[in-house]
């Protein structure tokens, strides 16, 4: 099997930082991270995406799997910006479990 290029999850997490440290009127990202609940609002999102993505699972729907995946990875990144935590650090954390 060939692997995956997940560059575009480096992309995302790139314009979300570039979001967080230079915010943008009208930004979805900016809405979330700036958010009056805080990062409370972040984990709402994940809590909705995940239950979405586990749905769409239950229901065997591969089209929806795979929005609702991409739905949930994002706001992960986003909740990953807004803790401080990089792609990088998770990749370390993958690479120790691989061994």
């Amino acid at each position: 099997m060939a692997d995956a290029d997940m560059s575009v999850l480096n992309e995302v997490f790139d314009v979300i930082m570039d979001r967080k440290n230079n915010p943008v009127e009208g930004s979805y990202v900016c809405s979330l991270l700036e958010h009056r609940k805080g990062i409370n609002k972040i984990l709402e999102k994940v809590g909705e995406e995940t239950a979405e993505t586990i749905l769409a699972v239950k229901d065997n729907d591969k089209k929806e799997i795979i929005y609702e995946t991409s739905d949930l990875l994002f706001h992960l990144l986003v909740m990953l910006a807004a803790t401080g935590v990089s792609l990088e650090d998770i990749s370390e954390e993958m690479k120790k479990r691989r061994h």
